[in-house]
Parts: structure tokens; sequence; C-alpha cells
């Protein structure tokens, strides 16, 4: 029974081992060796992992190594088919990389959290979304007075006075043993001295003057057009053309033009307003609106849309009726510095039409009304990112070319020979650890439906079943929040390291030598005993205060610092190694007990991770 239980559990090592990029990885032209000279960078004392010819390996770009060797000439935008067969070998050959995702979507820094997809916002719509405010009485200081403001002027001194008065049809406000004093064009922010000097004329510095502006004249206009609500719409003097706009409800984003808006006086055009000038740049043209004006707003010119890796993700309204150069759009919508390419989508003579091209080429383009274009990143990355943990010397993070394996970049890993173990070097890969959590996932969903969809003969063997099934939905529970961490084996028991091509988010691990083994699982006392030259595994096993009664020798388990297993237990442990005894599980000749021997192993070695009950 028992050796049916290794069997088994060797299954399950197994299919966990492909996981593991083939299990463990060997290297058959590489070995460590404590040192290597002429390599930049090492200090006295202090091998560097590897053992190599020295200098920059592949082209890796690490602090203190040799000088980058020139890249080699790479692909134009042509096919390979296209080039002539003498000139072909000019190309560079293809090499084994990781594959790209293809053209990805790049959100600005400060607004990681916007939705990805086609704009749908028009750009300025935005001024017209607040609620509408009241006309303010007292006017800003760059308000020109025009007849009909209230005025308040105030004397003290040798002659005490107070006037409120309101400006003439012609202009002027009367003070009383002054005379008529002309104000109407007057800044507000100047009446005061205006005044002061007309009064000045007449009486001395004894007396003083203080004069301001209550409240300017009430007014009502139309706006019209392609805005929400159209009408007349009341206020003061003083409001410029956004108070009214907003009033009438702003303009319509789906009919109406930011960009052509017109104010008319008696029949003819005092002013046309563009509202982009003003969003971009702040500039909004000083119109003095009258009793009587009209604000119109004129209909929607050519709307192309940005989305993708921009900072302004909007639809743009074009200067002319008909179409946007791509050189305005790509001003307006401001691509991040990682967009490269665009795809330009919209209608051509009734037909869909979509282009794929550069933002240099996007620059030369006339766009359509109802073209979209989405920006996106879209070239290979020429160097990768590695982080190096453990027992190591210097910089923890390393940036190499996308062709670099673990071989050749050990190269450049200076380590202290006296602590780090340079034959257990192991590699921590993201990817793998997500294919391993799903395996275990699905391997933990197999074992639900043997657990829940078994038949039973008998009332009792259902009742057994019954109460099997409750500790081990229990374990399936806790298995379920084990996280792998992706480990690669790359090293062989001779030291070798495997050429592996390195993956971006890499983490090379160097662990510390150890002077003991760690006895653990079902044993009486886990603990760590020092480890004695000539000791087998029955000695540590007896260290430990032997196996408890769910142990059993056949499912012994021995694991090297780098994460070679080894289920021999002829095989004699290392300094550094663990020796693991694995619980006995009695799989009640059915198929439920072997998904769960299974389920066990893959977790345990992918998680490092023991579960005992």
């Amino acid at each position: 029974m028992r050796s049916d239980i290794l069997r088994r559990a060797c299954m399950a090592l197994g299919l966990l081992a492909g996981l593991a990029v083939s299990g463990q990885a060997v290297a058959q032209n590489r070995t460590l060796a404590p040192g290597i000279g002429g390599v930049p960078g090492q200090l006295p004392g202090f091998p560097l992992l590897g053992q190599g010819s020295g200098g920059t390996a592949g082209g890796t770009q690490i602090p203190g190594s040799a000088p980058a060797v020139l890249p080699p000439p790479t692909f134009d935008q042509r096919s390979l088919a296209d080039i002539p067969g003498q000139q072909r070998g000019l190309e560079r050959l293809g090499s084994p990389t990781q594959a790209e995702g293809g053209a990805s979507l790049v959100a600005p820094l400060g607004d990681q959290a916007r939705v990805a997809g086609p704009a749908t916002a028009v750009f300025g719509a935005a001024l017209f979304t607040g609620q509408q405010q009241s006309s303010s009485e007292a006017p800003n200081p760059n308000y020109v007075l025009a007849p009909g403001d209230r005025v308040s002027v105030r004397a003290w001194g040798a002659v005490d006075s107070e006037l409120v008065g309101v400006i003439d049809p012609a202009g002027n406000l009367f003070l009383p043993n002054i005379g008529p004093v002309r104000v109407a064009g007057v800044r507000v922010g100047d009446l005061q001295a205006v005044v002061e000097g007309e009064v000045r004329k007449v009486y001395t510095t004894q007396v003083q003057v203080y004069a301001t502006v209550l409240s300017t004249q009430r007014i009502g206009l139309f706006v019209t057009g392609f805005v929400r609500a159209p009408g007349r719409y009341a206020g003061v003097a003083s409001d410029s053309i956004l108070d009214f706009l907003v009033r009438a409800g702003g303009v319509d984003p789906g009919r109406g033009s930011f960009r052509e808006i017109t104010v008319a006086r008696g029949g003819g055009t005092i002013a046309t307003i563009d509202l982009y000038r003003f969003l971009l740049q702040g500039v909004l043209p000083q119109i003095r609106l009258q009793e009587g004006d009209t604000i119109i707003v004129g209909r929607q010119r050519a709307m192309i849309g940005a989305d993708g890796a921009v900072r302004n993700n909007y639809l743009f309204e074009s200067t002319s009726r008909a179409n946007l150069s791509g050189r305005e759009l790509i001003e307006l919508a401001r691509p991040l510095p990682a967009a490269t390419n665009a795809v330009v989508r919209g209608v051509r003579s009734s037909q869909p039409f979509s282009r794929y091209m550069t933002i240099t080429e996007l620059a030369q383009q006339t766009l359509l009304d109802q073209d979209t274009v989405t920006f996106v990143a879209d070239v290979a990355a020429r160097t990768i990112r590695v982080n190096v943990e453990g027992s190591r010397l210097y910089p923890s993070v390393l940036v190499t070319d996308r062709d670099m394996t673990l071989c050749g970049i050990l190269d450049h890993i200076a380590v202290d020979a006296q602590l780090a173990n340079t034959e257990g070097v192991f590699l921590m890969r993201p990817s793998l650890a997500i294919s391993q959590k799903r395996a275990i996932d699905e391997a933990l969903d197999r074992l639900e439906r043997q657990l829940f969809l078994a038949p039973s003969a008998t009332t009792r063997i259902a009742e057994s079943r019954a109460q099997e099934a409750n500790l081990i939905s229990q374990y399936i529970s806790r298995a379920r929040r084990v996280q792998p961490e992706g480990r690669v084996v790359v090293m062989g028991a001779s030291g070798a390291c495997a050429p592996i091509r390195l993956e971006n988010g890499d983490i090379i691990v160097i662990p510390e030598r150890s002077q003991t083994v760690f006895v653990q699982g079902e044993v009486n006392m886990a603990q760590p005993v020092i480890w004695r030259e000539g000791w087998g595994i029955e000695q540590y096993l007896d260290a430990a205060g032997g196996l408890t009664a769910r142990g059993a020798r056949s499912t012994l388990m021995l694991r090297r610092p780098s994460g070679e297993v080894i289920l021999d237990p002829r095989v004699p442990p290392r300094a550094g190694d663990e020796l693991i005894a694995l619980p006995y599980l009695d799989p009640k000749y059915w198929q439920m007990g072997t998904d769960l021997v299974t389920a066990l192993f893959q977790i345990a070695l992918a998680a490092r991770v023991f579960i005992n009950n």
C-alpha cells in the first residue's frame, strides 16, 4: 500500500515538475566557480557568481561592467519576403525572446483609474456642469463703468457729505459743489483716483474722499443657437458671456460648437469667441454686454475622438467644418511619451475605415468628422529588469538585454564566498507562480468533484464518507489560500546552472550557507540538526525524535536549497537541505484519495507550505 502511495506521490511530483520549466533544468556548459579574473567591479577576496570570459554578456547594461557593444542592425518596416536574397544576411537573425502581448494602452501617472475605451466626453463640456451662479452686485476691478451703474461717494473732513448716484446717459456723475464728473469708461479700480482728482480741484487736502461702485446696471440678453435652453436671461453688465451660457444650460455637446460663438448687436456681429482659447490659454475677450444683445452658439464642427495613451481623453472639435489635421489633434490630446502608434477608425466613402500608423504619420493625416484615434504603446522593450536577493553584494536590481541568460548574468553578481551558497541559487518567476496557482486550483476542483459526486454502496459507507468530506473540505478551504512562489530549479546536482533565458521581473535568489539540516513534517520534534559528515537520513530522523504515527519512510522527501527535490532515501542530506516527512494518507482504495495526495504534493512543492492536519 505504501509503495502505491509513493507511486502516486511521484505522479503528483511529475505534474508539478512540468510547471518548473521541465523540472530540474541543468546546464551542461557552465559551472559555478569561486571567482573570475579581469571582471570590472570585483572586490579583492570576493568572487563573482559564474565562470566566463568577463565583460558584458549579451550587451548587459550593469554598473561596473565592460562597455556594451553596438547592437546589431534591427529589422526595418519591410517584410523579410520583400528583401532580396543577397541582402537578407544583413538583417538580424531572430532569437528566442519573451512573447509580447501586442499594443498596450498606457494611462497617465495621475489618472491610473481611467476606464479604458473610446472617449465620451466633449472637451470643454465641464464648463457648464456646475451650479448656476447668481450675479454679483460688486463688479470686479476690471469692469468698465457705464450709464446706469450706481456709485457711492462720501467726503469727510472740512466737508461732510455722502452721495449715492446713478451714472446718467451722458456718462456723468453729479457731485454737489463740484459739478458733473465723467466716470463712464473708467475702470472700477480707477474710480477712486478719478473722483478724488476732481474733488482736489475745488477743496484742499483737508477733505478726504471715498468712492465705490454699489451695483451695475441690470440687463437682459438673448441666448440662442445650439444651447440646451435657448431664451432671454437677465443679469448685470459685469457678467461675462460664460455666465449667460451657463444660465442657458451651456453648449449642447452633441450639436453645439465650442469654437464658434458670436455676439450680435443691432443686426451685426461685434465679437466671435473660441472657447478653446479660454480652455487652453485662459484668453476670453472682454466684451461690454448691453441690453438686447444676442449670444449665438453655432452648429458643431467636425468632431474627432482621442483615447488610449493620451493625457486628454476627449472628443475634440475641429477649427474647420469638415476636418482636423493630425498635428492639431496631437497638440490637443497630448500623447504620452510611451505612445508610438495610433489606430484611426472612421468612415470613408460610406465604408468603414481603419488604419494603423505611427505618430509621425498621424501628424500628416487629415481626420474627418466622427473619426476616433486610439494612441497605443507598441514597441518591444529591449531590456528587462531582474532583482537579486539573498547573499549578494552591491546592486539588487540589474537591467540587461532581453536575450540574457541566467548563466550570463551570474558573472556580474558579486558575492562573499564564505557566506553565499553558490550551488543553491534558484529563480523565482511571477508568471510561473500564476501557473502554479492555477494548477493547484484545478487539482482542488477535481478533488471537490470527487468528494461530492462519489457514489456510496451502503448507508454506513455514506456516513463514513460524509465525515471524511467534512475534514477534506476544511483542507480545501485552507489550501486555496496558499500562494505559490514560482520557484524554478536552475542548479543541478553538479553545481551547473541552467542556460535559461531571463524574463522581466525574475528574482534571482542566492541563499546563505547553512550548517544545519532542517527536519520537519511528521517527526516528533521538528528542528534544525547540525550537519555531520557521513550521517544518513536515519540519523537525522533520530535526532528529531523519530517519525510520528502518521509518518512513513516511504514518504520522505529531501529538498536542496536550490529547490531540487529528491525522493531516494539513500541520498545523504547536505548542509542547508530540508528533510521532510510527509504524512501517510490512506486513500481508502478510491479515487478521492489519489486526488488528495496529488493536491497535497502540488501545494507542498509550489508554495513550501506543508499542511499536516
